[in-house]
C-alpha cells in the first residue's frame, strides 16, 4: 500500500510524525512524506523535523508565502503532477491548513482516496479562513478521523455518513506523550530561559508564557498594541515570556512599543522540546493557537485563549481552557483569578491517551 502524507505548516508536522510511525510499524506500507513548504522559515521548520523524528521529506514543492488564494493555487499546480506520477493509494492530510484544502481538491478531481485526520473540528466563525478548509477538506475526504466527539456530531450533522467517521484522538497529544518524558530529562525552565538570555531566577516563581499568530491579534494594530499594553501591565504581577515571530516583532518595533526594562521577555521562536518544557511549567499561558489550547487541557495548565470562539470546545467543556476573547479587562481579571489560586480545573478528554495515531493506522491497514 502505497501512502503519500501532506504537510505544509509546523503543527502539521506534529500530526504527521506519530502517524506515520504507526503505520510503519504495520508493515506492507510505503509512505511518502510531501511538504509543501506553505511555512517558509526553513531554519524553523527544521528545528520540528529534527526533534519530532521524522525523516526528511521526499519532496518540498517550496510554495512559499502569498495570499490564501495564491497559496492554495500553486499548491494545487505542483502537487496534482506528483499525485499522477506517485500514484499513491491514499493520501492522509493534516489539520486546517491551505496545504490541507489544496491536497484534498486535486485528489478529488484525480479520484485518489482522501483520509483527514482532525476531521470535523468547527469554530462556526466562517471569517476564519481554516473554517472553510475543514468543512471543504471534510467534504471531499473518505475517511475521517476526529479527535474528539464534537467533531463526529458536526460531520453527522453535515451529512457524512457513520461508517467514514472514526473518533480516534488527538494525535497532537500523541506527539506530546511520546517527547514529554525527553523534555522533562532534557530540558529544564531555567535552561531554556539561558539560552533566551533571561537573568537567572527570573522563572523560578513561576511565570506566564504566551503565544500569538493569529491576525486579528497581531496584524491589527490597535488590538496588538492593546494586547502588548496589558500584557505589560500583567508583568508587574507575573513575568511574562513570550516566543515572538520576527514579523511580529517587527510590527512592534514600527508601533513604537517598547518592552526594555519590563519582565516581558520577547525571545526568538525555541523548538518544540524548549516550548513543551517551559508549557508544563507555566503558571499559565496565553495563546490564540488551537494546538496550544489541546496541550494545555492535556497537561493540566490554565489556558487563556484570546479569541472569541474556538474549534476545539472539549477544551472548554472538559480541559482547562477560558475564552476572553480580545477583551482585556476579562483577561486581566482571568490572569488575577488564575494567580490567587481559582484556576479552571479540568480533565483530560476521551481517548486522548498517546494512541490515536494506533487506531488510524488500524482502519487504514
Amino acid at each position: 500500500m502505497k501512502i503519500m502524507h501532506v504537510a505544509g505548516a509546523r503543527p502539521n508536522f506534529m500530526k504527521v510524525a506519530p502517524v506515520m510511525m504507526a503505520l510503519g510499524r504495520k508493515g506492507g506500507v510505503r509512505q511518502f512524506l510531501l511538504h509543501t513548504g506553505q511555512h517558509y522559515d526553513a531554519n524553523m521548520s527544521e528545528i520540528f523535523f529534527s526533534q519530532l523524528g521524522l525523516p526528511s521529506p521526499d519532496l518540498n514543492l517550496e510554495v512559499g508565502s502569498g495570499s490564501h488564494a495564491t497559496q492554495t493555487a500553486q499548491i494545487m499546480t505542483k502537487i496534482e503532477p506528483v499525485l499522477t506520477d506517485y500514484k499513491p493509494d491514499m493520501v492522509l492530510v493534516y489539520g486546517d491548513v491551505n496545504s490541507t484544502v489544496a491536497a484534498a481538491l486535486v485528489c478529488a478531481k484525480l479520484l485518489i482516496p482522501v483520509a483527514h485526520v482532525e476531521a470535523g473540528l468547527r469554530s462556526f466563525d466562517r471569517a476564519m479562513p481554516e473554517e472553510t478548509n475543514r468543512i471543504v477538506t471534510d467534504q471531499l475526504s473518505d475517511l475521517l478521523f476526529t479527535p474528539s466527539i464534537d467533531g463526529d456530531d458536526n460531520l453527522r450533522r453535515e451529512g457524512k455518513r457513520r461508517e467514514q467517521i472514526h473518533l480516534v484522538g488527538n494525535v497532537m497529544i500523541d506527539t506530546l506523550v511520546r517527547l514529554k518524558e525527553r523534555a522533562d530529562s532534557k530540558l529544564s525552565p531555567q535552561q531554556v530561559a539561558e539560552q533566551c538570555n533571561i537573568p537567572a531566577g527570573m522563572l523560578s516563581n513561576g511565570y506566564g508564557l504566551v503565544t500569538l499568530h493569529r491576525p486579528s491579534n497581531v496584524d491589527d494594530p490597535i488590538m496588538l498594541a492593546q494586547i502588548i499594553g496589558t500584557l505589560l501591565e500583567l508583568s508587574r504581577e507575573l513575568p511574562m515570556l513570550f516566543p515572538i515571530h520576527p514579523r511580529t516583532r517587527h510590527r512592534l518595533k514600527d508601533l513604537g512599543i517598547q518592552t526594555d526594562g519590563a519582565r516581558l521577555f520577547l525571545v526568538d521562536p525555541v523548538g518544540y522540546l524548549e516550548f513543551l518544557s517551559l508549557q508544563q511549567a507555566a503558571t499559565l499561558v496565553i495563546t490564540d493557537s488551537g494546538g496550544i489550547q489541546e496541550e494545555t487541557t492535556y497537561l493540566g495548565v490554565p489556558c487563556l485563549t484570546i479569541r472569541e470562539n474556538t474549534e476545539r470546545p472539549v477544551t472548554v467543556t472538559v480541559g482547562t481552557n477560558v475564552l476572553t476573547g480580545q477583551n482585556m479587562n476579562k483577561l486581566k481579571s482571568s490572569v488575577f483569578s488564575i494567580i490567587n489560586g481559582d484556576a479552571r480545573k479540568g480533565s483530560v478528554p476521551h481517548l486522548w491517551d498517546g494512541r490515536a495515531s494506533e487506531r488510524i493506522a488500524d482502519i487504514i491497514r
